[in-house]
């Protein structure tokens, strides 16, 4: 969990209030710097999804009151799909990746000004926003103490590839890492999802690079539904080969997320995982 986030009951008021809490500014990563302030940035642009989010009732960024960014938000009824999901029988779990995929496809519908970051700094290029953040993963992991130089690698692979990335003309408007964890369910006969929360990575970008998009990949089951609400564009070499370039970029995350969370053995386990990657963008 990047943010802190509180409940908070006031009197006077019937329904609570969600207050969120930026980690202090030195502990942040340089590839999740200000992610609050992004997400203030992108509430505007996700208008299409407005009705599932929470409202922003006050945000201070100006770290004068606590020396952090802070943000009070309306509290979203419903119930964790983590905690809920698992109690619907299995046949009905397409419904809820389709909803995904409907959400998903509602954001990447909208276009931008830029490549990279909602609140910037924004790139003309693709392949600039692409090599960029692979950079400051990869700055980030060494500051961990950890070796970055397969990410490097791959940065210097984006950059040799530059031209196949710059395909991708139009920035998209990316979630960033919407999946269950960040949705609500209402009580319903099939999974409904009735809140979508913590978009604090959205950033413009080809839609293919979205996590929903990966996540929805990654298993042959019923996540695959997804694709029947948000399409994916024809299976040529060049989206392939952009393919294996984003997966590194989301396992050059993981790696932060999971030493973060002291979990050294998926930390270790990036590494094949991104040789593996490595391999496919080798010329």
């Amino acid at each position: 969990m990047y943010n802190t986030t509180y409940r908070l009951d006031l009197a006077g008021r019937a329904e609570p209030v969600v207050l969120r809490v930026a980690p202090e500014p030195a502990r942040q990563f340089q590839s999740e710097r200000e992610l609050m302030r992004a997400e203030y940035a992108s509430v505007p642009w996700l208008a299409p999804i407005a009705d599932l989010m929470p409202r922003v009732l006050a945000a201070d960024f100006t770290q004068a009151v606590i020396g952090r960014d802070w943000m009070i938000q309306s509290f979203l009824p419903g119930t964790p799909a983590p905690e809920l999901l698992g109690s619907y029988p299995k046949d009905t779990h397409s419904a809820f990746f389709r909803q995904m995929g409907e959400i998903t496809a509602a954001v990447h519908a909208v276009a931008g000004p830029w490549f990279g970051p909602v609140n910037g700094p924004g790139h003309a290029q693709w392949s600039e926003a692409v090599v960029a953040s692979l950079h400051l993963i990869a700055e980030d992991v060494e500051s961990c103490g950890l070796d970055a130089a397969d990410l490097r690698h791959a940065a210097d692979a984006a950059q040799a590839g530059a031209q196949v990335l710059d395909e991708v003309t139009v920035p998209r408007l990316l979630t960033g890492d919407l999946w269950t964890v960040n949705t609500m369910l209402a009580p319903a006969p099939v999974p409904t999802i009735c809140g979508v929360l913590d978009m604090d990575r959205t950033w413009w970008g080809d839609p293919e690079a979205d996590w929903p998009t990966r996540m929805a990949r990654s298993k042959q089951d019923e996540r695959l539904s997804f694709f029947e609400a948000c399409p994916v564009p024809a299976d040529t070499v060049s989206v392939r080969w952009r393919r294996h370039v984003y997966e590194v970029r989301h396992l050059g995350a993981l790696r932060l997320e999971r030493h973060r969370l002291g979990n050294q053995a998926g930390v270790r386990d990036s590494y094949p995982a991104v040789a593996v990657e490595l391999s496919a963008l080798a010329p």
